[in-house]
């Protein structure tokens, strides 16, 4: 027979109760520490927003408007900041290498995610593995003008005008820029003689187009219509497949030549690509939002911009043919960045 074992009376009871208890507790804790922390929620501190563009230029003035609207949604502040420099590849790619955690975004544009690729050899970034799409937040065509004294008052007029000896000058903001792509899709459609002469600035090669000192120009309306309004250019066309809101008189190349002249400029927010899904998510839906909001669409509107009709959907494939058209049009036209 076992020896029976005997526990002093207090242990039995309230001693005991108590012991128990704070072993649970210990258990508990113990528990609780082996548990992974619970995620923060998102966004728990401001965003940067990059912008790889100078302070003024439209790009600027579209982020701070899409920044100001997001804010309110995420219940954090959108920070921006300029990093300009290298047709707007130095900001970008600071992005590229940024942590993936939904604190830095940047804007990019048909400069950034299209153009530069085939432009830079050497770029620090890819725009399709390295990014995520936020959201599109809208396109830009541009106008091709001429100056309001020149004979040239038609597409066949500047055809004409391009087969004669000596040929016709285009002017652009630069080499490389949607202005000066477009003009070498024009030429390769027309034929003729068309010398690109760039401009370090839009507002410059604009003036001798005014003058005459070159012939036409592909630009963005918001520079041209006032121009156009007061007599000074005359516009012969749009780069994209409808018409223009912003100048609906105007018919598009497309529908003067036939076949297909759609060139955009475009703006597109863009997160890391390693960026959590649920982060990613949220960021498009406080896009969404802003893209939704009346006040904020006719501010963009103001700026020259239009309405995408491009699916969150089909915002990658988007991106991809985008890359690939531009990325052949500089192969032909055979510009390099300086």
């Amino acid at each position: 027979m076992l020896p029976t074992l005997a526990f002093p009376q207090a242990f039995r009871n309230g001693s005991a109760r108590r012991a128990l208890a704070a072993l649970a507790l210990g258990a508990c804790a113990l528990g609780a520490t082996a548990q992974p922390a619970r995620a923060a929620a998102y966004p728990e501190r401001p965003i940067k927003m990059i912008v790889p563009f100078g302070p003024g230029t439209t790009t600027d003035t579209v982020s701070r408007m899409m920044a100001d609207a997001m804010s309110k949604s995420l219940g954090q502040p959108v920070i921006i900041e300029n990093r300009a420099g290298a047709g707007g590849s130095i900001g970008t790619e600071l992005v590229a290498r940024a942590p993936a955690d939904g604190y830095t975004l940047v804007m990019g544009t048909v400069g950034t995610h299209a153009i530069n690729k085939a432009l830079y050899p050497k770029l620090g970034y890819d725009p399709l593995v390295d990014f995520k799409p936020v959201a599109l937040v809208g396109y830009t065509p541009t106008l091709l003008v001429v100056g309001a004294g020149s004979p040239i008052r038609t597409l066949q007029d500047l055809q004409a005008a391009a087969a004669k000896p000596g040929g016709i000058s285009f002017a652009s903001a630069g080499t490389g820029t949607s202005g000066h792509l477009a003009g070498e899709l024009l030429k390769s459609r027309l034929g003729g003689t068309m010398v690109h002469i760039p401009y370090k600035e839009g507002s410059q090669a604009l003036t001798d187009v005014m003058s005459g000192q070159t012939q036409f120009m592909f630009y963005h309306p918001l520079a041209v219509l006032p121009h156009i309004k007061s007599g000074k250019l005359r516009a012969l066309g749009t780069s994209v497949m409808r018409r223009s809101a912003s100048a609906p008189d105007v018919p598009t190349i497309a529908e003067q030549l036939g076949g297909d002249f759609d060139l955009q400029a475009w703006f597109m927010l863009y997160a890391p690509t390693a960026t959590p899904a649920p982060v990613l998510q949220t960021l498009r839906d406080a896009a969404a939002a802003a893209l939704s909001n009346p006040d904020i669409v006719a501010k963009l509107e103001a700026q020259g911009l239009e309405k995408s009709d491009v699916p969150m959907a089909g915002i990658d494939k988007f991106g991809q043919e985008e890359l690939a058209k531009w990325s052949e049009l500089i192969r032909q036209s055979g510009a390099q960045a300086n």
